[in-house]
């Protein structure tokens, strides 16, 4: 076999082994010294009788200790120590390093790299970095003296969600800073910064304001073309990018090999046009592509491309021929040198899995799908009829793509299911259409960039043609998403377990979203507000490879509880809805009741003392409030709900107080119950002594906040409970809690903390 030397594939397989080892098994940093010591003693012998083996031991020792070097005593470890483990209040001078993200609220958030901070009294200098929300106007490169509070960055508090704490350590960033009020923060000096990316981002919003001119009325096409072409993502509505991912063609906002061999060929094009020999047009192709990937921010996909373009270019200058898999390991290598963290980053993994299963499995692929529709080869060419010959060059023109397609499917498919729990069947044939049109949206609105300054109506008439591509491609996007089976999501890889049930009482503040998983069924019991549906609900539901929800019950018209109905009805479809009938005062739960008829819902109307199955071996029933009841505040009327597990029995009060108490009392139900699930009440009085003593729970889990006050666990309260020998789980501490219920014993664990309790203990 004839196979040409890769030289980079080894070095770079070498590069990640050394990582990974060095992140589960890292070097004390008292001992780092003594380990390059060794290392340099090592690589003497090695570098004088040189082999194959001895350079890649060395390469992986090599990352090995660079990559403990990167993560050990850094600067943000130093400052983190510093400022120990509870807020402080601080004062800090330093630059912003990336670009501001502006919130809905008016908070802009963005890293800021420090000069010096003051705390207690004392400035230190540093070089740390912090994690920054201000309303103020900060831009790229200014020099910032803030005045706010410095705490340590929450990690996840329930299944699903980001774990933004673990995203920022990796670039040694371990705490934020909080700044209240606009005139907290003062601008020192505008400009500041590395000069090569201020003109970067210079740059970026001259072609912005260039692609998207007379587009004003479009803020949706606006939104994509800035995506498409210059990788500002995170300018785009949610709702137009979660079909792109459902459909596998999220890719299109990452910038990457399509968007950077496009601006290559279109430089090559102008260096021709110029007559430049292909030297001269290397050399000055490469930096600009290297300066476009710093247009689009530096993201690993660009970075990756241009690296790779700039090889393969390279191969021109020095008249050498250039491989692709040897290019695609060297823009990983050069890359894991600059920063070992970015081998643990989503980007970095997609964007070479992507590529590096186009290079391994398309042309396989292409040859084994092209003799499938070809003509006979036996058949002389002059015997092929014209239209037999259009449908083999269609046939032809399907099996590159849908092969490339497949190929970059494949390549990602593991890691999309790790990452976001999805599988997209669809991108199948999404990118075949898909791709096409972006490649001529991106060189249309190349085109337009450099037609901007000589002829602005010129420029004006590509955009337009644009905003035709765009809303074209947007609407097949949206409307392919919808397709039954175009995509799904699948749960979390673990061991399974065969139990009766599962319930996960999710932490999302005052308000209420508890999962009841039976069986083949899923029940919702409340869904949290609109912004905690967007930020915990969802993200829980595809992780635990939910695509339809069986039953949502709603136990009052608070917002917190119930704000989220709308998006959930739109996402997961529940086959059952339960509402509360009582009339209350909400807006939200007023609109949510108009829409109800929009959606195939068996909508029930059920009162006290009426049941409802989940499965075989879980039923509820209602036991408060009764047929045509009415009261002053939606808290006084909310649904108290007893699920009844095999031998075990968890009660779900709600936000109720002590006037529902009294009520369940008067009423003479059996509420005892082993696991007492509940809010709190607006005014701030629940679970009195007597209520307690009917239930009799091993176990309560309760929602607390600090603010506002009545929303908090009081701790008197806390240590009655405790006083009774009853296990408090209180969300403010434990975040989400997990019950899982088997034939004879439960048990809960807090997700936050990790602490268990089972029903065994005494």
């Amino acid at each position: 076999m004839n196979i040409p030397r890769q030289p980079f594939v080894g070095l770079a397989l070498m590069a990640a082994l050394g990582i990974v080892v060095a992140d589960f098994f890292p070097i004390a940093v008292f001992r780092w010294w003594f380990a390059a010591v060794a290392f340099a003693l090592l690589a003497i012998p090695l570098c004088c009788w040189p082999n194959l083996g001895s350079t890649y031991l060395l390469v992986g020792c090599g990352f090995f200790l660079l990559h403990n070097l990167q993560i050990g005593d850094t600067a943000g470890l130093q400052l983190a120590v510093n400022l120990s483990d509870r807020p402080r209040v601080v004062n800090a001078v330093g630059f912003v390093t990336s670009e501001p993200k502006v919130a809905p609220n008016g908070f802009a958030s963005f890293l800021f790299k420090l000069e010096s901070i003051e705390f207690e009294g004392k400035t230190r200098a540093t070089h740390a970095t912090l994690l920054v929300r201000w309303r103020g106007n900060p831009e790229f490169g200014d020099e910032l003296k803030l005045f706010g509070i410095a705490e340590p960055i929450a990690p996840p508090r329930n299944p699903g969600e980001f774990d933004m704490r673990s995203y920022l350590a990796r670039q040694d960033v371990r705490r934020s800073l909080f700044v209240r009020y606009p005139e907290d923060g003062v601008s020192i000096r505008k400009g500041g910064g590395n000069p090569i990316l201020q003109a970067a981002q210079k740059s970026r919003a001259w072609m912005q304001s260039a692609i998207c001119r007379g587009l004003d009325d479009s803020p949706q096409v606006q939104n994509f073309l800035s995506g498409i072409a210059l990788g500002l993502r995170h300018q785009t509505p949610e709702d137009i990018e979660e079909p792109f991912q459902q459909t596998g063609t999220l890719h299109l906002f990452a910038v990457a090999g399509l968007h950077v061999g496009i601006v290559a060929r279109l430089l090559w094009v102008l260096a021709m046009v110029a007559r430049l020999s292909r030297k001269w047009a290397t050399a000055l192709i490469i930096p600009l592509l290297l300066f476009y990937a710093a247009i689009t921010g530096l993201h690993v996909s660009s970075i990756r491309a241009a690296v790779m373009s700039s090889i393969l270019l390279g191969g021109f200058f020095f008249e050498r021929k250039v491989f692709a898999l040897n290019s695609l390991a060297a823009a990983a290598f050069f890359l894991l040198c600059w920063n070992t963290n970015e081998f643990f980053s989503t980007g970095f993994q997609l964007s070479f899995a992507v590529v590096g299963g186009i290079i391994l499995l398309a042309d396989p692929l292409s040859g084994w799908l092209r003799p499938i529709g070809a003509p006979d080869p036996f058949l002389p060419r002059r015997l092929v009829s014209g239209l037999r010959r259009m449908i083999g060059v269609g046939y032809e023109w399907i099996c590159r793509g849908g092969s490339v397609s497949l190929a970059a499917w494949l390549g990602s498919l593991p890691l999309i299911i790790w990452y976001f729990h999805l599988v997209t069947p669809s991108s199948l044939f999404a990118n075949l259409v898909v791709v096409p049109i972006a490649f001529f949206i991106l060189a249309i609105a190349l085109l337009s960039l450099v037609v901007a300054p000589i002829v602005s109506g010129l420029s004006l008439i590509f955009n337009n043609a644009n905003w035709t591509l765009a809303t074209a491609v947007i609407a097949f996007i949206q409307w392919f998403a919808q397709v039954p089976g175009s995509h799904y999501y699948v749960a979390e890889p673990g061991w399974p377990k065969k139990l009766p049930a599962k319930i996960t009482v999710l932490d999302v503040g005052a308000g209420a979203a508890v999962h009841v998983r039976a069986s083949r069924a899923d029940w919702l019991l409340d869904c949290g507000s609109g912004r905690d549906y967007e930020r915990v609900l969802r993200s829980y539901l595809h992780g635990a490879g939910i695509n339809r929800i069986t039953g949502l019950l709603l136990t009052h018209g608070d917002s917190l509880h119930l704000g989220g109905t709308e998006n959930l009805l739109r996402d997961f479809v529940p086959h059952v809805l339960i509402d509360n009938s009582a009339t209350d005062r909400s807006t939200v739960h007023r609109r949510i009741r108009e829409i109800f008829p929009t959606h195939r819902l068996n909508l029930l109307t059920l009162k006290a003392g009426e049941n409802f199955p989940i499965s075989s071996d879980v039923s509820g029933r209602i036991l408060f409030p009764p047929a045509d009841f009415t009261a002053a505040t939606a808290d006084d009327q909310a649904f108290v709900v007893q699920l009844s597990i095999k031998r075990t029995k968890i009660l779900f009060v709600s936000d109720s107080g002590y006037a529902t108490e009294k009520s369940l009392l008067a009423s003479r139900s059996d509420l005892r119950s082993d696991v007492l699930v509940k809010g709190q009440h607006h005014s701030g009085n629940s679970g009195s002594d007597v209520f307690l003593d009917a239930v009799r729970p091993r176990l309560i889990v309760a929602t607390s906040r600090d603010f506002p006050q009545q929303e908090r666990i009081s701790d008197e309260w806390a240590e009655q409970v405790r006083a009774r020998d009853i296990k408090l789980f209180r969300q403010d501490e434990t975040g989400a809690v997990e019950l899982e219920f088997g034939e004879r014993e439960w048990q809960a664990r807090a997700y936050l903390t990790g602490e268990i309790f089972r029903s065994a203990n005494r």
